[in-house]
This record gives structure tokens, sequence and C-alpha cells, in this order.
């Protein structure tokens, strides 16, 4: 091969690597762009006067004066939607039954709808649900709320070769003739006025407790609950994965017993997910006993079990990367087997160990199928550290698979989804952050 050849190879090899480099990081960007977007939307977002009530009455924040001045100025325009209501519903009593049956019908869907963007109507009993006791909070929803109330959903069936089409026709049609018709154009035309919606930053996203089964209020609870497993789950398997390490490095012999190891080692590294939970629950909860069911506890040994294998391999590695000679002059000095394993090899493999544990610790905070049956519970207030012996407890990974496929009322919510997601990767990133730098400074230091 000449030279010219081997040059023309060098730069296509580099720029296949260059190209795969910004392949996947536009991958990446795809990836991402829609999780941060919609995530920063369940702290930024148009604020309602609901939101504010719900601020005030749950957790004691804003400004109580003000918010009572603007209840004051929104009942003003909501009162007259109201009175519009009360009319048709007294002009029903002296209408024909048959026909003031139909208009009852067609008002039921009206008064749902119009319950669901301002709230209780005055008068009627709330429902005992918080949902039932406040309007949209957030001005998005109340647009879409806003449309379910002027439109009414109907299907076209007529054509048996096509999927029916779903169209759209104005509610007020059904009401022509009738004090109600006035009410569509005016809460289309005053709900800005109702709801009052304003710029907000909404930070308790992160540091409240879920209202409603997290129709309201923020994730808390999960964050703490996900920091409680993973870094539970660390402390089992940390040092149980370095001393097994130290083990296989510099006590184990070269024999079928070893071969065993490694190779159970080498399996539980690639056995899936859930079937560390079904372990979890039997041995830990059930054979064992570790607490009455699930557990933050029960949890974090179960997530435990999972990453051993990772830290256990990533802490080999880091120890046989240690030059030979580091181990021979030490033992050259006098020094006994012990204190050179303690003192010479593991501060010189002391990065590799901690790469390996970081992101093993991100693993575990990102894990589902493990705390599904041993700690997770799909709502619940913020434990203390009493309780993580006895306690289950939310926990992001969970929670954003449970919102999303078992929430009666998943579609209203997706910022809320978004924001855990981007929350846990966030969390994840911050691990694999610290995980660099932590390696970077420690390597700094070992070279003096």
């Amino acid at each position: 091969m000449n030279l010219g050849t081997r040059k023309v190879l060098d730069r296509s090899f580099t720029s296949l690597g260059i190209g795969s480099i910004v392949v996947m990081a536009l991958a990446l960007l795809v990836v991402i762009t829609p999780i941060v977007y919609n995530g920063l939307g369940a702290v930024f977002f148009q604020g309602t006067i609901e939101h504010r009530k719900l601020l005030q009455d749950e957790f004691h924040r804003g400004d109580k004066a003000q918010l009572e001045r603007e209840i004051e100025e929104s009942g003003r325009y909501r009162m007259e939607a109201y009175r519009m209501l009360g009319e048709f519903e007294a002009e029903l009593e002296g209408m024909d039954p048959v026909k003031a049956r139909q208009y009852r019908m067609q008002l039921g869907p009206v008064k749902t709808a119009l319950q669901g963007l301002l709230g209780p109507i005055p008068g009627e009993e709330p429902g005992i649900l918080t949902r039932f006791r406040y309007g949209q909070t957030r001005w998005e929803k109340a647009e879409e709320k806003l449309h379910e109330l002027l439109y009414e959903s109907k299907w076209d069936y007529s054509d048996p070769n096509v999927m029916a089409k779903e169209y759209f026709v104005r509610r007020a049609e059904s009401f022509e003739g009738t004090s109600l018709l006035p009410l569509f154009s005016y809460v289309e035309q005053n709900a800005e006025k109702m709801l009052l919606p304003r710029f907000t930053a909404y930070w308790g996203f992160l540091f409240d407790k879920s209202v409603d089964a997290h129709i309201f209020g923020g994730i808390w609870p999960e964050i703490q609950g996900t920091f409680f497993l993973a870094i539970g789950a660390m402390l089992f398997a940390f040092p149980l994965g370095v001393v097994a390490a130290i083990y296989f490095t510099e006590y184990a012999k070269d024999n079928l017993f070893t071969s065993m190891l490694r190779s159970a080692n080498s399996t539980l590294a690639g056995v899936p997910s859930i079937v560390f939970g079904l372990f979890g629950l039997a041995f830990f909860i059930n054979t064992l006993k570790v607490s009455e069911s699930k557990s933050v506890l029960a949890g974090a040994l179960t997530l435990a079990i999972m990453i051993l294998p990772t830290i256990i391999r990533a802490a080999e590695e880091a120890i046989l990367s240690v030059p030979k000679t580091y181990k021979e002059a030490s033992l050259g000095l006098g020094s006994t087997k012990w204190n050179t394993i303690v003192t010479v090899i593991l501060p010189a493999a002391l990065p590799g160990i901690i790469t390996g544990g970081v992101i093993s610790l991100g693993r575990a905070a990102g894990e589902t199928a493990p705390i599904i049956f041993t700690a997770a519970v799909s709502v619940g207030s913020a434990i203390g550290l009493a309780d993580v012996l006895s306690s289950p407890t939310p926990a992001l990974s969970w929670n954003i698979y449970n919102l999303a496929s078992e929430h009666e009322m998943a579609s209203e919510i997706r910022h809320v989804q978004y924001g855990m997601v981007l929350a846990l990767v966030s969390i994840v990133l911050l691990l694999n952050l610290s995980a660099v730098l932590l390696r970077a400074r420690i390597t700094k230091k070992l070279k003096g």
C-alpha cells in the first residue's frame, strides 16, 4: 500500500468518525429537544387565576390581597355568564316538557364544559376531589376547554369505504331563539377577563407535593424518592462491588470456581430488570421480610443486586489498569499485600472505580421495573429518613410510566409527564457530568 492510498484511507476513516459523531449528536438533539421544550412548560406557562387560588389554598403562597382583587375583577364577568345560564334554566320550567327535555340533554355538556373552564357554578355543590373545586389553571388548557364549550364534536360515517371523520359544529346553533344563545359569544369574548392569565414561573413544581393525583402541584416526593432509592442502592452495592473486584484481581486463583463466579457475574449483568424486581419481591419481602410490603429498603436492595455486576466489572477493569510496577515497588519496600492494595492500588484505580459507580447510580435512578414490585407507589407524600425501612415512595421513573399509561386524565397532564422526564434526564446527566469532573479532579490530584 503506497503513501497516497494510506492518506486517503486515513482521511476517509477520520471523516467517517466525525460523521458518526455528528449523526449521533443530531439524533440526541432530536430526542432531547421536545423533552426540554415540553418539560420546561411544567414550570413556565400562562397561569390563570385558578392557579393562583390553588397555590393560596393548598400551599398558602402568593399575595392574598391581590388575589382577592383579581377574584373580584374576574367575578364581575363570570356572574354575567352565570346569570344567562340561570335565566335559561328558569325558561325551561315553562317550556313544553318534550322540548325542555331535549334542551336539558344539550345543556348538560355545556354546564360540564363551563365548570371545567371556570370552576364550580355558584349554588351548586362542587365535587369532593380537588379537580372539581377549580377551573383551568393553565391558559392553554383553558383554550381547549373553551373550544369544548363552543363546539360539539361529531363524526361523519357517510362514506363506508373510509374511516369516520370528526368534525365540529357550534353549540350555539342548538340554542337558537333561547336566552342561552348570547352565552357562547359572551364567554368566547371575555374568557381572558374571566381567567386573567399571566406568565408564571412555577418553581414549586420541583418542590411541592402533588395534589389530586398529579393534576395539580409538584413532583418533590418523586424526586426525593428517586434519590433515596438510588443512593440506598449505592450504599449496598458500591462496597460489595469494590471488595469483589479486589478478590477477583488480587486473591482469586484461576480455577473452575473463579470461572463460575465470573460467568455468574456476566450473566447477571444481562438479566432483564423485571426479573430483578420479581426476585426482590420474592426474596427481600416475602422470604427475608425486610419490610411488611413495599419499602425504600426493599427497593434499594433490589437495585443494588441489579447494578452490582456493573460495579464489579468497572472496578475490576480499573484495578487491572494500574501498572504492575506500582504493586511491585510497594511490596519491594516491605509493605504487606493488603496495605499495598489500600494505599497504592485503590487510590490509583479510584478514578475508574468512581466513574463506574456514578454511571451505575444513574442507571439505578432511571430503572422502573425493579421498583414496581418492591418500592414504588403512584402517589404519596415525601417520606423522612426514619421511614425508609418500612414505607414505599413515589419515584420519577415509575410515575412517568404510570401517568402515561394508567392515569384517567393522562391527556390533561402531559406537562407533568414531560416535567418528570426532564427532571429524571437532568438528574442522570448531572450524575454523569459529576463522574467526569470527579474523575478529572482525582486524576489531577494523583499526578500531583
